[in-house]
Order: C-alpha cells, then structure tokens, then sequence
C-alpha cells in the first residue's frame, strides 16, 4: 500500500502493482486546496491493475453530495454502493460535499475526463464518516506504459458553485483540453421538430414553424429524427447511410436555403454511433461493431477501426458541403462503451502490436476522442462557427472540446426535471452555450402553467417544440412575452455570476448577479424568504461588493404572490408587475421597510424593482 498525507487527508493507494512503478506526490496549491499526482509506468506496456485512491472525511455540517449524474437524489451516499461513472463520453469525474448553506466542504476532481473513473463518497455507518474514494482501471482496460493523473481536493469555505466553477477552469488549464469557441448563433433560442413532429417531418411544415418562430426572435432550428427515413417505428434500423428521404426531403438543399433566408440557422440531427441492420453500410461494417441492439434494430460503431471514424466524418463533411448546414446535432456518443458485464477482445493483450486487425488504438474512449476531435476539427476548417451539439450525459470537459452546445437530457414535459439538468450543466459549463430540453405542453393546459416550462430554463438558451401554429391564442401571447424577456435579459441569465441556492433541495431559489442588476426566480410554491442584502459583498469570500439598483423577480410558482425579505429599508421604489403574458397589472413608486414582505405577483408573473436604498450599508 502506497500512502501520502495531505492537510487534513492521509491518501492510501490500495491495489496490486502488477510490476508496475507506481508513486504518489502532493502538491499544496494554497490554503484548503491540494493535488496528489499519480504516476505509474512500466518498461513494456501492460494491463494496468485496478487501483483505488481512498480516503475519510467526517460527516459534519454536510447537507449533500453534488454530482453531475444526480439528477433528484442528492443525499448521502453509503460507503459499499457503486458510485457514479464517468468517462470521456458520459458525466465528469467530480464530486461535491456541500452544507446546508450551500458551501463547500469537499470537493475533488480527477484530471482524466478519458478513462472510465469511479467515485464514491459513502457514509461509513459505524463512525459517521464519509470513505471516499477514486477507482482507476474497474473496466477492463488497455496496454500502458506511463499513465500521470491527479486529484484535485478542495476544502475551502466557499460557496459550492465556486469550488465546482474552480474545477472546470483547472480541467480547461490542462493541455488538449480547451473548449471549443462558441459562436453567437449558440446562444439564441432554437426550434425543434422533436416532440411537436418526432419522424413525420415535412419542409413545408418546418418553413412554416421557423417563420413564426423567427418573428418571436428564435435564431436556429434543429431538424431531428426522420428527415433520413420513411419508418416511423421509432428504432434505428434505418440509420447508418444518412441520406435524406426523397418522400419527406426531395432538395434538402433547396430547404435549408428557405430556412436560412428567414434568418435561421440549420442543424441536422444524427445518431452517431448507430448503424442499422437495414442500411446499405450494414453490410460493410456489420464486423466492426461494439454491441448490437437486437430491440432498436441497430448495431453501435467501434470507434477503435480508422474505417468507421472516417466513414462517419466524411458522411458529416459531405452533408455541410452539399446541404449547406450550419450545425449537427451528434447524439448518442455515450454508447461508445462496452456493456456491463463484458470485457473487450484485448483483455489479454500485453503489447500494442496485439491490435487485433483494423484497429489503431486499443481503447474505447481514445476512438471516441479521435472521432469527435477528428469531426470537430474538419468540419471547423470547413465551416468555421460551425454549430455542434451534445447532450447530458455527455457533458464533461472533453465534450466541451467537441462542441459548442450542451443540451439538458430528454424530460419531455417536466419543467422541474428541466431546470435541475440545465443548472446542473452550467455548473461546469463554463463558456460553452447551455440549452434546455425542447419545450412542450399540452394545448389545455393553462397559459400560467404553461409558462413555467419557460421559466423554470430562463438560466439556459431555450428550446422550443410545440406547434406554434396549433397554440392558443394566450399561449401564443405568453411565449412571445417570455421569449421578448428571455431576449431582453440573456446577459445577466447566461453571463451574470450564477447561484442555484440549495441543490439538496432541487434549487427551489435561483438567481444571477451582473453589475448593479439581480434577478431572482422563486420555484417554490410555500412562501419563502428571498434574502435581499444591500450588496453582495458578505456572500462569498470571490465576490466584489456591488450594489443593487434594478431587482427582477420572476414568480416560478403557482401563487399568487411572492416573499421577500429586505435587510434595509428601500425608498422612493419604482414597482412594475406583470402577468404571464406581459400585461401590466400594477405600476407605483413606494417605500419598503426592512422586514417580510409579500408582494401581489401574479403566477407566472413578474415584478421589476428599481430602488435606491434609504442609507448604505
């Protein structure tokens, strides 16, 4: 067993070192943050052994455990389950310990975002600690000869969104792994034809959907499933030649030229790792398959043949040149594993000249690398800014490389699981454009109701997939109001310092910071508090104090009022509320003492607050 003391952890390397070479260094980067770098290496290259950094942290003043494949369940975790996954295809090697007020006790971060990693932060019953621990090599892995990892830890009192924005940047510090740039068109609303049409797409149809989407300020449509078939049986087993269908798309190119003479982007969605058992290419590549998937009718890519990865660029440079698209929505990417249980056929290998023919790398992950870095960076010389998207789970710093847009995962219809995915994304975003999942509702549903599908994504670029042409009249009236307020404050939405307050609670309170502007969503239905403080200068230790003149809350909830909370007494307030659909419902200038207050927001409503406070703090 190899060991390394860290200020407050002893760091134990628990595995059999297999006639490898194996060290630990640490490294004190400054007060409550450290790396212990990993190093193994070996003369000729071998199976690594599976391999286990572990460590205790004492469960106190813990509240959760943030990780980017929570989802709902932020709750402690116990020390003999599995962990969360992570590789270069699916979710981020990270996790957070977090205090009820939202600060930081522990987070670490692993420097591979590549290799299959496991973490675990587990409660020990018998002592009330936390085991915590990063498991290297679990999934059969591939030959080696030098391997260097580290673990970032991060125990600073901060607030937890600082420690998780730390991470991001320290993984964009690495070398190879500096996202991509990210274009203004990525930062519009888009169209879908997902949920309002599935695979019954036609150009008529989406011409009409992008004119009046257009004329509500959307900027881009992503054309999905079914511009490549005439099969509506919802598999893949048409999937592979990526042609479009002369039935549903008879000039692809003639199309996309409409759209974008509306003044509309056009992406084209693809399932990348997917080859149909009834393609023309099935027959060519039917031997060069991870796994088959005898229920969608479609076999998954191995990403390790050259053959593959150039057919499936070269099917993405063909189609931009010849339809003249402005971006690809990739999907899928995370199929690019073994399923559980099974073990890839270089299980035994003991040298990299053991490639079984065809391949030119012997692991899963580095083909998918060499794929997505291969696509992004020809079709970025042949169409700079071009648009590319991926979605949860595929959201870790690698994909940020790849492309430009992540996409909270499919939740058709909840607004709640909507804007856990998307606040759980920017957390480690960055830069990189955040999008929700497509909007929809019902036609009866009402139009308060509706609304919040929108307001429960205002921290993300929404994505729209109702028939806008089908939509009531109030409901055509509320999302052209909330499209207008998206519009008109996606500065401070997407650029201003973001805090998603209480995670162990799904974030019932969220609110962004930019200069003197703050704007605040309530998701909660109770009544509650929205703390109000003069500036924002006792929040966190990163935080310049800055003065609020313009407050603007948005009632996420069902209520008809909203509670606030004022630490000083405001004068001389300018108050403008408003219903869903933007109708004005009460306009005064007063005065607000400290204290409780409940103000008459409608549901769905907004009020925009500016105010001069009676004295400074």
């Amino acid at each position: 067993m190899i060991c390394c003391q860290t200020d407050p952890y002893l760091i134990q390397l628990i595995g059999e070192r297999a006639e490898f070479e194996i060290s630990l260094d640490t490294e004190r980067i400054g007060e409550g943050l450290e790396q212990v770098h990993l190093h193994i290496r070996r003369e000729e290259a071998g199976i690594p052994p599976q391999l286990q950094l572990v460590w205790t942290h004492p469960v106190r003043d813990i509240a959760g455990y943030w990780h980017p494949g929570a989802g709902r369940n932020r709750g402690l975790q116990v020390d003999w389950g599995e962990g969360n996954p992570s590789r270069g295809t699916s979710s981020a090697p990270v996790g957070c310990l977090f205090s009820g007020s939202g600060h930081n006790r522990l987070t670490f971060a692993w420097s591979d975002a590549l290799n299959p990693v496991r973490f675990l932060a587990g409660v020990h019953e018998e002592t009330a600690e936390l085991h915590c621990s990063v498991t290297l090599f679990q999934e059969a892995a591939y030959p080696i000869t030098d391997y260097r990892a580290s673990l970032l830890l991060d125990t600073r009192n901060m607030e937890y969104t600082d420690s998780l924005r730390y991470v991001q940047e320290w993984w964009q510090r690495q070398t190879g792994y500096s996202p991509a740039a990210v274009p203004a068109a990525a930062k519009l609303p888009m169209y879908s034809t997902w949920y309002s049409f599935h695979q019954q797409v036609s150009p008529e149809e989406i011409e009409e959907q992008c004119r009046l989407a257009k004329e509500l300020g959307f900027g881009a449509v992503i054309v999905d499933d079914g511009w490549q078939t005439e099969d509506g049986a919802r598999g893949y087993a048409y999937c592979g030649d990526w042609e479009a269908s002369s039935a549903k798309m008879p000039d692809m190119a003639a199309h996309v030229k409409r759209v974008q003479g509306m003044g509309m982007s056009y992406l084209l969605w693809y399932s990348v790792p997917f080859i149909g058992y009834r393609s023309k290419a099935w027959q060519r590549l039917q031997d060069k398959l991870l796994y088959r998937m005898d229920n969608m009718g479609a076999g998954v890519l191995d990403p390790r043949y050259p053959e593959v990865r150039e057919y499936l660029t070269s099917i993405y440079e063909k189609a931009v040149a010849e339809w003249g698209l402005d971006g690809l929505k990739l999907d899928f990417v995370d199929n690019f594993r073994l399923p559980q249980g099974e073990h890839p056929a270089n299980g035994e290998m003991t040298a990299p000249s053991s490639l079984p023919e065809g391949w030119d790398t012997a692991s899963i992950q580095e083909g998918a690398h060499r794929l997505l870095s291969g696509v992004t960076g020809r079709l970025q010389k042949q169409k700079p800014g071009i648009l590319i998207e991926f979605r949860q789970p595929y959201m870790g710093p690698l994909m940020r490389k790849y492309g430009n847009i992540l996409r909270a995962a499919d939740c058709p219809n909840d607004a709640v699981e909507n804007r856990i995915r998307i606040l759980d994304l920017r957390l480690l975003a960055g830069g990189t454009a955040v999008h929700s999942d497509m909007l929809m509702w019902h036609p009866e549903e009402t139009a308060e109701q509706a609304a919040l599908q929108i307001i429960n994504v205002l921290f993300a670029v929404p994505q729209l997939s109702v028939r806008l042409d089908l939509l009531p009249e109030r409901h055509m009236a509320m999302v052209r109001y909330w499209m207008g307020f998206w519009l008109m404050h996606r500065d401070i939405l997407l650029e201003g310092r973001l805090h998603p307050r209480h995670p162990e609670l799904l974030y019932p309170v969220v609110e962004a910071l930019l200069q003197t502007k703050r704007l605040t969503v309530v998701y909660q239905a109770d009544a509650i508090a929205v703390e109000t403080p003069a500036d924002t200068g006792n929040e966190s230790s990163t935080h310049r104090k800055t003065t609020i003149q313009e407050w603007i809350l948005v009632n996420g909830t069902s209520q008809n009022r909203l509670v606030v909370e004022l630490h000083q007494e405001w004068t001389s307030i300018q108050m403008e509320i408003t219903d869903c659909t933007g109708v004005v419902a009460q306009q005064k200038i007063d005065s607000l003492s400290p204290g409780l207050h409940s103000l008459p927001v409608p549901a769905s409503g907004t009020v925009r607050i500016q105010m001069q406070p009676a004295h400074e703090s």
